[in-house]
């Protein structure tokens, strides 16, 4: 017991446990000083953003800055990749909306929720059971995410008003209503998306930064990565000034988004009820309300953010823990409910934006936390004049990345099976996205465990059948292999006088393969025909010796029991076209 905690209480378990002991003792002044610049950076995008995605998630716009900093302080101590920026992104905002029925009461008791599903998930390693949803099923979601979420956006571009979120009516009334598009904000959101993809475009055009280019020259393209970099504020601010202007002289061109409230979120527990005009709704009618969201939403998270956490990680050369990212999120999470925060992950656009301006270490989510925590403090009065289409814009211009119908050729020439899932889960994302999700993963897993109940199968013919699995034997294969073992060579019109069972590519065998083997055995011995296995790996061969199966007799390689069975010198006689053949794949039928 004493040698336990001792384990326990090592500085590298500290250091396992917070991953801020594992950068701090490096931190130096140079570190820092890119850390504020990162920081500040993702601090000017964040605010934008974050006001947009709480539209998204059918709440009030100061909900989207409430999700927007505490992540930035937890993941600070528990997080294991120094790019990785935590707030409001547009996808889980899409999911806040479907589950959380657009009450702020709904919205922070499932951050609360699903941050307690994701820490005990890191607490019991289960970080590995994201690994079971395929990709085309991840990029069949967010591709439909992505259209669903810009679409919803067309209302506020065209400015109409009582347009319903589920989808498809959505795009029935929007084209149903566009009669009483209003002239301003069709105007302000066309030249919004314009400017934000322009801005975009001229920092990707910027020459690489070289101290030997002219002062002017220096000043002139920091000014514009900046301003590329910050564009989503830079766009907010100046159609804020623009509205501001018509509002001071009573013209109500544009959409607002109106009084929001001020200061910071009170620290309290999240409410477990909810009241409603005609009573009160207890927890667990909340929590028989989220259905499915308790599952989708967490796993989600978590699918998202660890995505965007290795993608960086591989390209910045260094390791994260995945159950490690899982305890940082959920704790994330559960504080952040404490102040008014929905659910939060990763974002991909501004974890790009952190890295590349050059964040060292996760300290730069504490700038950018305090960036938001300003915002909030003195400039909510402000968000007034904020005009919807400019928000709207923000959010179509940051989902057009994550929507990629490239994947569908990508898949048609890489396998096209792999198609089923994508589109599954595309359109089903439409309908309901728990349907869509569940639907890919289960279709994926019908693939998944039809390739291993009907493993490949080789057969070549040296005078003695030789049969070669290419895939493991797991219990769902093991009939499928004794029925083509018996068709294809039993029942061949010249059954051979012996079978070599090559078995180099199987790794793991239960109870139901070995009972498979006994009695593949014994039908062969009845049918007079000698069956011999090579290429045990040592973990099998030791399952097989304990079940003291009678009749079973193994060589260490295909090439040794063929000389058992014709002489040491029989593999010297054979061509050498024929050879490569005990070693590969090569000139066997399938």
């Amino acid at each position: 017991m004493a040698s336990v905690l001792r384990n326990c209480c090592t500085y590298r378990t500290l250091k396992r446990c917070l991953p801020i002991f594992a950068w701090l003792p490096q931190y130096s002044f140079q570190w820092l000083r890119m850390d504020l610049l990162a920081g500040v950076t993702v601090g000017l995008t964040v605010v934008p953003q974050a006001l947009a995605y709480a539209e998204i998630a059918g709440l009030p716009v100061q909900y989207g800055l409430y999700s927007s900093f505490m992540g930035c302080f937890v993941y600070c101590f528990l997080g294991t990749s120094k790019d990785i920026t935590l707030g409001p992104t547009a996808i889980m905002s899409l999911l806040v909306a479907s589950y959380a029925y657009h009450d702020p009461v709904y919205a922070v008791l499932l951050a609360f929720l699903c941050g307690c599903v994701q820490l005990a998930m890191g607490i019991l390693q289960l970080g590995f059971l994201v690994d079971f949803i395929s990709y085309p099923v991840i990029k069949g979601f967010t591709s439909s995410a992505a259209l669903t979420i810009g679409f919803g956006q067309v209302k506020n571009i065209l400015g109409l008003r009582d347009i319903p979120r589920q989808f498809f009516w959505e795009v029935y009334y929007t084209f149903h209503n566009i009669a009483e598009t209003r002239v301003g904000d069709l105007v302000l959101g066309l030249v919004c998306v314009l400017l934000l993809v322009l801005l975009k475009m001229m920092k990707k055009q910027l020459p690489e930064r070289s101290d030997h280019l002219p002062l002017l020259n220096r000043v002139c393209s920091d000014i514009v990565s900046f301003t590329g970099t910050a564009r989503n504020a830079v766009v907010v601010v100046a159609t804020s000034l623009v509205a501001y202007c018509f509002e001071s002289q009573d013209q109500h061109v544009f959409t607002l988004t109106g009084k929001t409230a001020q200061g910071l979120p009170p620290f309290q527990l999240p409410a477990f009820s909810d009241s409603v005009s005609n009573g009160t709704v207890c927890f667990t009618e909340m929590l028989q309300n989220f259905g499915a969201g308790l599952a989708v939403v967490p796993l989600v998270g978590f699918l998202e953010s660890i995505a965007i956490a290795k993608a960086f990680a591989s390209q910045n050369n260094y390791r994260i823990d995945p159950n490690q990212e899982l305890i940082a999120i959920g704790s994330s999470n559960i504080l952040g409910s404490f102040l008014s925060s929905y659910p939060v992950t990763g974002s991909f656009g501004r974890t790009a934006v952190n890295s590349q301006t050059g964040v060292c270490s996760p300290a730069g989510g504490i700038v950018t936390g305090v960036v938001v925590l300003l915002s909030l403090a003195f400039l909510t009065p402000l968000f007034f004049y904020i005009p919807k289409a400019a928000l709207a814009a923000v959010i179509i211009c940051a989902v057009s990345s994550v929507f990629d119908l490239r994947i569908v050729a990508t898949l048609w020439r890489v396998k096209k099976l792999d198609l089923l899932p994508f589109l599954t889960s595309f359109l089903g994302c439409f309908w309901e996205i728990q349907y869509g999700i569940l639907a890919g993963i289960a279709l994926s897993g019908i693939i998944l465990f039809f390739n291993i109940a009907r493993p490949e199968i080789k057969i070549a013919n040296y005078g003695t059948v030789i049969v070669q699995l290419q895939s493991g034997l797991n219990f769902p294969a093991v009939e499928h292999v004794c029925d083509q073992l018996y068709q294809r060579v039993l029942e061949a019109a010249n059954p051979p006088h012996s079978v070599i069972l090559d078995c180099l590519h199987v790794s793991n065998i239960d109870y139901t393969t070995v009972n498979g083997i006994r009695e593949l055995i014994q039908t062969f011995q009845q049918k007079r025909v000698c069956l011999l296995f090579s290429n045990f790996q040592p973990k099998v061969l030791s399952i097989l010796t304990s079940a003291a199966i009678e009749g079973l007799r193994h060589f260490d390689s295909t090439e040794t029991a063929l000389q058992h069975l014709h002489g040491d010198d029989y593999t010297d006689d054979l061509d050498e076209s024929e050879k490569p053949l005990l070693h590969r794949n090569e000139g066997f039928s399938s």
